[in-house]
């Protein structure tokens, strides 16, 4: 599986936005086991307090969005939150030069007639019993196994293809991400532009808007999108985990989508904005240690799962599947790579670097120019003559 992402990271916290494309399951599933049924049993019990409360929209590619009334999302299940409501929206950082709340366009299939939900509602994707099912343990469905990024030419199964920088004090970050949707091995690797794609978590080959949060690097907090009490959803147009729509061609029409994260001054909380100026909510700074302060890094780029055993690499793609060095048009990239500092300034990186674990399978290249700002295109067919 492989993944596009923006990260935040401070010691072993951190949030991650971006978007995740995964292997759809197998044509010809095996027999529903007692081990299937119980999983089966914990979804509805999981999810009874959602399921058919609420009307449903269809979406092109078979999703069902509930719209769901504000205060009554998942978030405020928390302990220190029950009770509340969604907080105002905060100062956004300054040179900031986007429209606070224009809608101005479309990017996902659910949304593409114009339906959405209500005001004082937002809209979540429903979890089935199919989802819960691909999962391998289903007490962590919908999170993260624990990893780290490595620095080394060794493997722990996740390879990388990012551009980071560190060594400072940072606020937040943003960048304009392309939207391509990688071809995915098997249901159980994935392929994230990280700002992440998860067989385990949708089942098919669309990229998917995304969160994540932990605040204990994986090990028993956090979770993807609203899947436990987290992440506040502000917005009533914006379905986090549903298909991203356009997507990028080989040499044909290239689309990205722009994405903020950062801490507001006032509060702590860590918001999260989507294209030309559109809060999508915030995670509330109860949920962290370190971050409720600051992070210490912030990266962006390309993640994907080698599941293999045999020691075949996988045919699992990163971002349009192929090398940096093909440039616009047929390689992904990160555009306008920004952070926010102390004094709530959104400002260009300095010192970026870049890291491919496994250049023969991915690779990436970073430039500078007046349009792109700090930019790198990455990625890769992963299996290939130079990556047997």
């Amino acid at each position: 599986m492989g993944n596009n992402l923006a990260k935040l990271r401070y010691n072993e916290s951190c949030l991650v936005v971006g978007q995740k494309f995964a292997s759809p399951p197998p044509a010809n599933p095996s027999p529903v086991s007692g081990v299937q049924r119980r999983k089966s049993f914990y979804l509805w019990e999981r999810f009874a307090e959602i399921e058919g409360h609420y009307r449903g929209k269809f979406s092109p590619d078979g999703d069902l969005i509930d719209c769901v009334l504000s205060h009554q999302q998942p978030a405020f299940d928390h302990p220190q939150l029950i009770g509340q409501k969604p907080m105002d929206p905060p100062e956004r950082p300054k040179g900031h030069t986007s429209k606070p709340d224009v809608f101005q366009e479309n990017f996902q299939l659910w949304s593409m007639s114009d339906e959405f939900c209500p005001e004082n509602t937002i809209p979540i994707r429903r979890t089935t019993e199919q989802d819960v099912l691909r999962a391998k343990i289903v007490q962590r469905f919908g999170r993260k196994i624990r990893k780290v990024i490595r620095r080394d030419s060794t493997s722990n199964g996740h390879e990388h293809a990012v551009g980071y920088v560190t060594g400072n004090e940072y606020y937040g970050a943003k960048a304009s991400v392309n939207v391509w949707a990688p071809r995915v091995a098997n249901q159980y690797e994935f392929s994230l532009s990280q700002i992440w794609v998860s067989p385990e978590l949708y089942g098919d080959n669309h990229p998917r808007f995304f969160t994540y949060w932990t605040s204990d690097a994986y090990q028993t907090t956090g979770c993807y999108n609203l899947l436990c009490s987290g992440f506040i959803q502000t917005n009533n147009r914006i379905a986090i985990g549903a298909a991203i729509s356009p997507i990028s061609s080989y040499n044909g029409g290239q689309f990205d989508i722009s994405l903020l994260v950062w801490k507001d001054p006032k509060h702590g909380n860590w918001w999260l904005e989507f294209g030309n100026g559109v809060l999508v909510g915030y995670w509330p700074s109860i949920l962290f240690t370190h971050l409720k302060e600051r992070a210490s890094m912030v990266q962006f780029g390309g993640e994907t799962v080698n599941s293999g055993s045999s020691g075949t690499h996988t045919s699992t793609q990163m971002g349009s599947g192929h090398f940096a060095g093909e440039g616009f048009g047929k390689a992904s990239y990160f555009r306008n790579l920004q952070v926010v500092d102390w004094d709530n300034n959104l400002i260009p990186v300095s010192n970026l670097r870049v890291l491919a674990d496994h250049p023969n399978c991915y690779d990436i290249r970073g430039g500078v120019n007046r349009v792109w700002g700090n930019y790198f295109y990455y990625g890769g067919p992963g299996r290939n003559g130079r990556c047997p």
